[in-house]
């Protein structure tokens, strides 16, 4: 449902709470004085059959008898009691419940299962149960059992924990840092993650979002939630559960290295959300987003008055990959005129330990100024010789003369060692993060680093890929049904080969021999060519070979193929009889001396899905345990980040008498594989291991493949019913024909469209520029166009025009769906020189088209009162037109899903 009556939750004008108490210590006791106490506005209705009044407020008998409908219940009744109490509140056509019960049980034929159905049934948003509450201090609501309410700020903390959520606010009320709102979860039976992203990443109250998370249960809604609001804002998170037994058992290497945690955090990376690992640093990462904004560059400045505290925390930000800034000869010589002989005459800027108010002054200005930094840490180590206190107001009122006059102030932090609270108050009131420790300092300054970093990356435009990279999926998919209709879990050497093949991924060729001369009659020109010769069992019901000595390698001559054959064979009947043996297989060695061993391939994560896996290859892989993870779909930039994250890509690299291993073959397999699992989505596990790689390219020398039917219920459709973020939807690509007869290939857009974005925008006209954009446009950025090429394609769809035969860039169309994917806004550009062949209504028509499968009930569009061709169209489509209240000059056209297609009346 999403963000669906969630403003009710966070801006109620009405409560009820249903179960409270006039007992101390009770739960309903404790919730009543906390919404007494919270400052809300609104009328507050008691529900509780016992009591005519509860500390002076009137109290109903049940929530049918609530009049006026309040728009949140709280409940805090007995388990019970809440899917009857549910029932009644959506019969009163109540909005919202927060049902802090604990003890309802979980799955099917608990009293949970039987409240969310009841819920959805009624359209009732349900935070819970099992949950501390809700609270947001804007509003004056704190619908929650915890000790302390919260202080207004910018933060949202989502929690699934009650007790993390309690925490945070007692931490919070210690450092005055405020929130927008802080929401416990519980065992969120309706309200989850990805709602909550979905609400504070458009709240213009939030700044930034923390997440405490032990599971996540819709993956793509979270990813595609997250995705979004990372873009917009900072998002911190925190997953417990890190050294759960997630080594479940797995049947290949790439299974084995996909540890759960690991899944995870190859998700939070590529939604673009910052990952701590406990509490200390989410702390400090709330100090430092409930402070300071994001800044460009990551370049810092430290300035101490102790020289052995400054070493540390340059050990600190190396450990965390950060970049020390260098000091301009500028300010290297007004730092020289203003210190001591005895400064450091370098970054650490050491002011030595008798620094007094005027140097930390002096200094911090001088840094501020400096062009070679982007941000500033400063240290105070207490000492008999100077006054810190006077220290601290001398860096406070240069930062306030800084922020004062600079066009962009730069970020600030500070480290005043000691436990002066009146100290801590003035960086607070100043609005400059303070910690405890250069650590926590240097891992806040980071958060703000990494996040940026990530944005960049988001926006990064890939390299095409080849032209000629064409998967024959037709065969693929043939191969896998083909094995699944036999009952087969896995598919043979053969299959594995020819499924490679249709995905061009180079392996080595394999042939298979029923009896042992066979086996030496296909070895005879592998061993003319003066190669060896492996030999291996085939069967199906033999996953690994080695168990049953099914494996002879570095064969040399035709009779000792016959004789390995033989034995394999022999071995293989003795140590199983009840497997089916349909041969051996005969397969040319690969010799590459030069060749880096590499493991490549696709494990399954019950929560995200498909996972591409790399790493260092060969078979100690687990043990060496070199690898890196991340969610398909790949592109060649995510490819790259995918390889850079292991050790084994320094040696990729040319070094002593061994050359560069083709690093482009290595990203183009990891992306070929993940195309491979958005087509078929049958396949399970996949391993090449080893895949050698050298100058001259990749070749896979073992491959296995683990095959599934699709879970019932699940739509084949397209292929990509298991990812987690979804891929490029290949099945609405079409070619047109416009007037003319001519061709045009209609595609969604791809993130490497920026280059026919920026030459198709060259020839359209600064007039239909404006009626397009509102408003006269001129420069079309790198960051501009990235925001149109790079969509989710689980909220939006954009089809670029394509000219068949020259490629050029005709037109476009795009829809973004809302966060509840009941509604869509529109916007469609054509080339200047193109209007008036009918390109416009294709266009049209096909975006209508994915609206409807998408299952959207209206799409909208905003259009200028004067660009009447626009509204002509729109009106032959079957949309409907009104006047924007908010703007004269500008139409409102709507299209019902259900008139879609209709003749206009």
């Amino acid at each position: 449902m999403s963000t669906y009556r969630l403003d009710k939750l966070f801006s109620p004008r009405s409560i009820a709470l249903v179960g409270a108490s006039p007992r101390e210590g009770s739960l309903g006791r404790t919730v009543l004085r906390n919404l007494r106490e919270g400052g809300f506005s609104g009328p507050i209705a008691l529900v509780n059959p016992k009591h005519a009044k509860i500390d002076g407020l009137a109290c109903v008998r049940d929530v049918a008898d609530l009049d006026p409908v309040p728009d949140l219940i709280v409940v805090a009744a007995p388990p019970k009691a809440v899917p009857e109490i549910i029932e009644r509140a959506g019969a009163r056509g109540i909005c919202v419940a927060i049902v802090i019960t604990a003890g309802l049980g979980h799955g099917e034929g608990s009293l949970a299962e039987e409240t969310r159905v009841i819920a959805r049934r009624h359209g009732i948003r349900i935070v819970g149960p099992n949950c501390l509450g809700v609270a947001a201090p804007h509003a004056g609501l704190n619908a929650s059992f915890a000790a302390r309410a919260p202080l207004p700020g910018d933060l949202a903390l989502i929690s699934q924990s009650g007790a993390i959520a309690a925490a945070m606010l007692e931490w919070g009320a210690a450092r005055n840092v405020g929130f927008s709102a802080v929401v416990s979860l519980g065992d969120k039976v309706d309200v989850d993650f990805g709602d909550c992203l979905d609400y504070f990443a458009a709240d213009r109250r939030t700044r930034a979002i923390l997440l405490y998370v032990e599971s996540i249960a819709h993956a793509r809604k979270f990813m595609s939630a997250a995705r979004a609001a990372s873009r917009a804002k900072p998002v911190v998170i925190i997953k417990s559960g890190r050294h759960a037994d997630g080594a479940r058992a797995a049947a290949t290497h790439t299974g084995a290295l996909a540890g759960s945690d690991s899944v995870y955090d190859a998700a939070f990376r590529r939604a673009g959300l910052l990952r701590v690992l406990d509490l200390d640093e989410l702390f400090a990462a709330a100090e430092t987003l409930g402070r300071q904004k994001p800044f460009p560059g990551g370049r810092l400045a430290i300035l101490t008055n102790g020289g052995g505290i400054g070493v540390l925390a340059v050990d600190r930000l190396a450990d965390l990959g950060g970049t020390l800034a260098a000091i301009s000869p500028q300010t290297f010589a007004s730092l020289d005129a203003a210190l001591p002989p005895t400064w450091s005459r370098a970054n650490p800027v050491d002011i030595v330990g008798d620094a007094d108010a005027t140097r930390y002054a002096r200094s911090l200005e001088a840094l501020l100024a400096d062009e070679a930094n982007d941000a500033v840490l400063v240290v105070n180590v207490p000492t008999a010789l100077a006054s810190p206190s006077q220290a601290a107001r001398a860096v406070i009122e240069t930062v306030k003369r800084d922020r004062a006059t600079s066009f962009r102030p730069k970020p600030v932090f500070a480290v005043w060692l000691g436990e002066d609270e009146a100290l801590g108050d003035g960086f607070e009131a100043a609005g400059i993060p303070r910690y405890a420790t250069d650590v926590d300092a240097i891992r806040g300054f980071m958060h703000l680093v990494r996040w940026r970093e990530a944005q960049d990356i988001l926006m990064e435009t890939p390299a095409s890929l080849p032209e000629d990279f064409a998967p024959d999926r037709e065969t693929a998919r043939a191969i896998v049904a083909g094995a699944l209709a036999e009952g087969r879990r896995w598919l043979d050497p053969l299959e594995t080969s020819a499924l490679l093949a249709a995905y061009q991924i180079p392996d080595a060729p394999v042939r298979l021999a029923g009896d042992p001369g066979e086996a030496a009659r296909l070895a005879a020109p592998i061993l003319a060519t003066g190669a060896t010769v492996a030999v291996k069992i085939l069967s199906p019901d033999i996953v690994h070979k080695s168990d049953v000595g099914g494996v002879v390698l570095d064969l040399t001559s035709e009779a000792a193929v016959r004789e390995a054959a033989q034995a394999i064979l022999d071995r293989a009947r003795e140590r199983r009889p009840d497997a089916v043996i349909r041969g051996v297989i005969v397969q040319m060695m690969v010799r590459k001396p030069k060749a880096r061993e590499l493991i490549a391939g696709l494990a399954d994560d019950p929560t995200f899905g498909p996972v591409v896996v790399f790493g260092r290859g060969g078979t100690a892989v687990e043990v060496v345990n070199d690898k890196a993870l991340a969610l398909p779909p790949l592109d060649m930039n995510l490819a790259a980040d995918l390889v850079a994250r292991t050790r084994v890509s320094r040696i990729l690299a040319a070094y002593r008498d061994v050359p560069a291993a083709d690093l482009e073959a290595v990203k183009l397999t990891l992306v070929k594989l993940s195309h491979l699992a958005a087509d078929l989505p049958e396949v399970r596990e996949l391993d090449l291991n080893p895949l050698l790689a050298d100058k001259d390219g990749v070749i896979a020398v073992d491959a296995r493949v683990a095959i599934a039917p699709l879970p019932e219920g699940l739509r084949r459709g397209s292929g990509h019913v298991r990812f987690a973020v979804r891929p490029y939807p290949v099945e609405w690509e079409r070619m047109i024909e416009i007037r003319g007869g001519r061709q045009v290939r209609v595609r969604p857009v791809r993130p490497e469209d920026e280059g026919l974005f920026s030459a198709f925008f060259a020839k359209v006209t600064p007039e239909d520029l404006r009626l397009r954009f509102f408003a006269s446009v001129r420069d079309f950025s790198h960051a501009f166009i990235a925001r149109l090429v790079q969509i989710d394609y689980a909220r939006a769809i954009a089809f670029v025009a394509l000219d068949d035969e020259s490629g050029e860039m005709l037109g476009a169309v795009r829809l973004h769906a809302n966060a509840d994917m009941d509604r869509g806004e529109y916007a469609i550009l054509l080339r200047s020189d193109l209007k008036g062949i009918g390109l416009g209504w294709k266009l049209m028509e096909l975006m209508i088209e994915w609206a409807k499968a998408e299952g959207l009930s209206t799409i909208e569009g905003q259009v200028l009162s004067e660009n009447t061709t626009m509204l002509e169209m729109c009106r032959d489509l079957g949309f409907e037109s009104r006047s924007d209240p908010d703007d004269p000059g500008v139409r409102i056209v709507r299209l019902l899903m259900q008139e879609a297609g209709k003749a206009p009346s």
